[in-house]
Order: structure tokens, then sequence, then C-alpha cells
């Protein structure tokens, strides 16, 4: 038997935390002495000790901690962890992609974004639509890009995107994924569109689509620096991206903003 000091070297959780696991129904000492209080464990509950000390590290909340511990099966323990792995991986990516962001948005002497004005003339496509709501967009996008990929197997220019303001402004709107076609077909979601001619004002965001917000600001300062106001949904370009490398770095995609000049005519 070991007294709760002893128990508490050998696992490296303070006297203070294996208390509070006690109170808490989460690692019961082998015996209390009635009289004294005083904690025993056993050696066989070190290994238990140790996960739940790795599970605590790993910011598991101790009502979780304490059904995998008390879980019988270990497949059932298995999916319990990996589902808090999960949680903690998003998290992590969201941070990652959140300090990428902050840095470029924090350089002292950003380069100036390199902007063109551009007639896009009326395109045939092979079209997915739907409204979809902002935190969804990513999931739709997917799954519409995958239809369109099998529709269309050898499109004649690159996919792309639209979305309507109200997809930004309000998290809920209409957005178009699209493979230009010269014969679009008709199956399952995929229904055959044409894109109105448009003037663009068009920028190129470089690398994964963390930080592509920064590059939509720095349009908009483009646009508003240059007496140009939007007009009708943005449109993404996907020049290069995942379907064509899983370097994220290699991703290219342009931004294309509807303009026209203030005062024209």
């Amino acid at each position: 038997m070991l007294t709760i000091g002893e128990f508490s070297r050998l696992t490296h959780l303070s006297v203070r935390t294996l208390r509070r696991y006690h109170e808490a129904g989460l690692l019961l000492p082998d015996s209390v002495d009635t009289t004294t209080g005083h904690r025993r464990y056993t050696a066989e509950q070190i290994p238990t000790a140790q996960v739940i000390h790795r599970l605590r590290e790993l910011d598991v909340p101790l009502a979780d901690v304490q059904r995998i511990v008390a879980c019988p099966d270990p497949g059932d323990r298995a999916t319990l962890v990996g589902d808090h792995l999960r949680r903690l991986e998003a998290e992590l990516s969201r941070t990652r992609a959140a300090v990428v962001s902050l840095r470029r948005l924090l350089r002292p002497d950003p380069a100036p974004v390199a902007v063109e004005l551009r007639s896009v003339s009326p395109t045939v496509v092979a079209a997915v639509e739907a409204e979809v709501g902002l935190d969804d967009v990513l999931a739709w996008y997917a799954g519409a890009a995958a239809e369109l990929a099998a529709a269309v197997p050898e499109p004649t220019g690159p996919p792309g995107g639209l979305y309507d303001n109200a997809l930004f402004e309000t998290g809920r709107g209409h957005a178009l994924v699209h493979r230009p076609t010269a014969r679009p077909p008709t199956v399952g979601r995929v229904r055959p569109a044409t894109l109105p001619a448009v003037e663009l004002a068009v920028a190129t965001h470089v690398g994964p689509h963390d930080d592509i917000d920064v590059t939509y600001g720095e349009v908009g300062a483009w646009l508003v620096a240059n007496a140009l106001t939007v007009a009708g949904p943005v449109r993404e370009t996907y020049l290069v991206g995942p379907a064509d490398t899983a370097d994220p770095t290699a991703w290219r995609t342009e931004i294309g903003w509807p303009v026209f000049r203030v005062g024209a005519g």
C-alpha cells in the first residue's frame, strides 16, 4: 500500500490533485483510514493515474476523463479519446490559421496587392448552386466540387465559384460553384448555367485559404483608393487548388470583385 505522498511522487500528480480526483470520483484510493482520513493507493492504480494525467494534459474535461477511465471496453475508450483528439486537432488548425493571418497583418511594410481590371465575357459552365450558411459553405463546396469533377472530367478552364454578398453580410446566401465546359451535362445537382459578362477587379491570393480574408481586405482597400465600387457576387477562380496539389503553399486563388467606376455612365 502507498501513502498519498508516495503515490504523488510516483505519478507526478500533486497531493492536492489526487484529493480533488478523489472528491470528483475520478480516482478513488484503495482505502481511506476512517480515523485519520489518510488515503492509501496500490501499485496497480499507477497506470490509471498516468492515463488520467495524460488526458488532463490534453485538456480533456473531468467528466469526459471519468467516462474514459470507467469505460470497460478498450474500443469504446479509444473512440472517446479519438473524438477529443479530433477536436484538439481542429482547434490547433484554427489557432495556426489565426497566427498566419496575424503575422501577415502585422508585417511592418506589406507589399501592395496587385489588382488588375478585367472584362470577362459570358461563360458556359456546369454548375451546382444552393442557398447555404457561411459556416457550412466549405463542406457544401467540397461535395459540390466532387460532383462537378465527376460530371465534367475535362473542363475547358479552372473551376470557380460565385458568392452573393448576403453570404458574408448575414451568414447565409446564394453560392454557385462551376467548371467551364462547352457541353454542360444535367446529372444529379449539376446543371448548365451561363455566367454573365462582368467587369472585375482581380487579385490573386497565394497559399492556403486560412488568411484569404486578408487578401479580400487588401482588394477592398484598393477599390476604395481607386474610386471603384462593388456590384454583384464575388467571384473566385481556383487556378491551383487541393485537386491539383497537396501543397497548400502552391495554391493560387483569383478573387474577382464586380466593379464600375463611380460617376461612370
